[in-house]
């Protein structure tokens, strides 16, 4: 049985407070912990054991009895394998048959978004590694060097933000996806295609007012993993001119941005937003603001459990990896059910038609503040 490295329990607020043991930083091997807080609003003290907790413990069960490889090991696996993916993906672009010239492109689009959906959304949250210094390593280098953005700005504006403030107007509601001056075809099919070559743009535009080595650091590693994939496509895969390998970059880059931008947004815009000022508690917040998508061989494995099926409990306990929100999965729908808290799912194709015929209301127009009269 593997022990576990986190100290969970619910704050008097209804917070979710992690008490995390850090790896020693000094000879003398001394501990230091920190209160993480992910989310949560201000409120009286209760004497009884709430919602949360109750949740809570039943899920540190699952998690106690749960080994190493069903805790991290499963999920590292499928980073390594679309790492391993890339070597044959190379040398398959450097066929002159049109089939293997294909095959090798879908084989990079697949790795390429494992690498930079799933692998940057475990680092982001330090789910990759029990160690606080791997922890900040793996999210520099998933974010940064195979992402392309700014490690800083993606664990603020995702962990900080989204997870803290979910669907919370003006904090977590998600409104950075929307682009109202798009109309909604381009929005939802065309303009995602774009994404690879915004995403290190907007990095740029967040070091903005950062340190001098900060950005020196994520300039250097933004640059470092676009020039390996270039350089790699003009040496190994033998593209003849840069347009060339630029486009093949584009276009795996782009394979998987149209659902990409889908899932974002189905998950959370359209259901209840909360006021910064009258916010529910934790477990109210998540289960009537987060949204759980069917189970989908291709979006699981390239984009993980927690951001498609396990989308709910992975806002509960966003510290979880994809295999263990999957697991747990079954515990905390039972328990919802039993206190008749909402579990939301509803079907990919169902949140498209959605958002194609309400595009206005849901994209363009401000959303109405949900208010939970008697659970706040």
């Amino acid at each position: 049985m593997h022990d576990v490295q986190e100290e969970w329990r619910e704050g008097p607020d209804g917070t979710m407070l992690v008490q995390r043991k850090e790896e020693p930083e000094s000879s003398t091997g001394e501990m230091r912990r920190e209160w993480v807080q992910n989310a949560g609003a201000a409120g009286a003290e209760v004497e009884k054991e709430t919602l949360m907790m109750e949740l809570t413990r039943l899920v540190k069960e699952v998690v106690k009895e749960s080994s190493w490889w069903e805790q991290r090991g499963i999920d590292c696996s499928i980073l390594a394998a679309a790492f391993l993916c890339l070597p044959p993906a190379f040398l398959l672009l450097s066929s002159s048959r049109i089939l293997w010239f294909l095959a090798g492109m879908l084989l990079m689009g697949v790795a390429h978004a494992v690498i930079t959906v799933k692998g940057t959304h475990l680092a982001s949250h330090g789910a990759l590694s029990e160690s606080q210094a791997w922890g900040r390593f793996w999210t520099i280098f998933f974010i940064e060097i195979c992402g392309s953005f700014s490690a800083r700005a993606g664990v603020h504006g995702h962990v900080k933000m989204h997870h803290a403030h979910t669907n919370v107007i003006g904090l977590g509601d998600s409104s950075v996806w929307k682009v109202p001056f798009l109309p909604r075809t381009v929005y939802l099919f065309i303009a995602p295609l774009a994404v690879p070559v915004l995403t290190p743009l907007v990095a740029l535009a967040h070091l903005k007012g950062q340190s001098k080595s900060h950005i020196i650091r994520t300039i250097l590693m933004v640059t470092l993993g676009l020039y390996s994939q270039y350089w790699l496509l003009i040496h190994v895969s033998g593209f003849r001119s840069p347009p060339s390998a630029l486009l093949c970059m584009l276009i795996c880059r782009a394979m998987f941005s149209v659902p990409y931008i889908h899932v974002n947004i189905f998950q959370h815009i359209g259901l209840p937003m909360f006021s910064p000022t009258c916010r529910p508690k934790r477990i109210y917040q998540m289960t009537h603001g987060v949204l759980n998508l069917p189970r989908n061989p291709m979006l699981d494995w390239t984009f993980g459990h927690s951001l498609i099926s396990c989308h709910v409990e992975h806002h509960l306990f966003p510290f979880l990896s994809d295999n263990m929100c999957l697991k747990v999965k079954p515990v905390v729908s039972k328990y919802l059910s039993e206190k008749q808290l909402p579990y939301q799912e509803d079907s990919y194709l169902s949140r498209l038609q959605l958002f194609f015929h309400r595009y206005q209301e849901l994209m363009v127009f401000a959303p109405p503040i949900t208010e939970l009269v008697g659970v706040q």
